[in-house]
């Protein structure tokens, strides 16, 4: 193992450890009832499922995990000086938006207060203000932080790699796409579930039309199709 691995494996290490753990070792103020620790945690392991896909799946991310860390990670922070990345639009637009809605549910997964439904009332829209605010700085931490595409895989050192295309798209898309899965799940899952009580049938509908809650589901070990206002079997 080299230098440039340890940041990785060291949060490996406290993803695997026990829960009893984490409180002892990690135990930030609660505001406004949302179990901050919880949020933190999820977000963290959604994080290292993206970053291990990145890892698996290319090649030019694990050619760059070799070398020293920090000095590889300074020569890729960068202030984007035009829109676009290089990245395919499928990434900046739907990719990113549902990584961001992700994070944004795991916030929410940890706020008591939050309403499960879409609705006019004023704490649903605060609520995902609060998750909008979540994912930004969640994507903050993707494309720069210690743990980032810019330090796992060094995406900035070559300037074209760079663009404000995902400090934008993240946090908006992942504030649209909340809003637009409550209210597919509201108003067009929860209708036909209402005319059907097959369990497969429900379940896939559920993981198809709503994915950023669904990776937020497997992200806290949860089955991808919960739902905390309705089990599956409701009548």
């Amino acid at each position: 193992m080299t230098v440039k691995h340890l940041p990785l494996a060291l949060v490996t290490l406290l993803l695997c450890a026990p829960t009893g753990a984490w409180a002892q070792t990690f135990n930030p103020p609660r505001q406004s009832g949302v179990d901050l620790q919880g949020a933190f945690a999820d977000s963290l392991k959604l994080l290292m499922i993206e970053h291990a896909i990145r890892i698996g799946g290319q090649e030019k991310t694990r050619r760059e995990l070799k070398g020293p860390f920090w000095a590889d990670y300074r020569d890729s922070l960068r202030v984007p000086t035009t829109w676009n990345d290089g990245d395919a639009w499928w990434v900046n637009y739907i990719g990113h938006p549902i990584h961001g809605a992700a994070a944004g549910y795991s916030w929410l997964d940890h706020d008591p207060g939050a309403p499960t439904q879409i609705s006019f009332s004023s704490r649903y829209w605060v609520t995902r203000a609060y998750a909008l605010a979540w994912a930004a700085g969640y994507s903050v931490q993707f494309e720069v932080g210690p743990l980032s595409e810019a330090s796992i895989g060094n995406v900035g050192m070559d300037p074209t790699t760079t663009g404000w295309v995902d400090h934008v798209t993240t946090p908006l898309g992942a504030f649209g796409l909340i809003v637009a899965e409550d209210a597919l799940d509201r108003f067009f899952v929860k209708w036909i579930e209402q005319r059907t009580s097959d369990r497969v049938w429900r379940a896939s509908l559920r993981m198809l039309f709503n994915p950023a809650r669904t990776l937020a589901n497997l992200t806290s070990g949860k089955p991808p199709w919960t739902r905390t206002d309705r089990a599956l079997n409701w009548r």
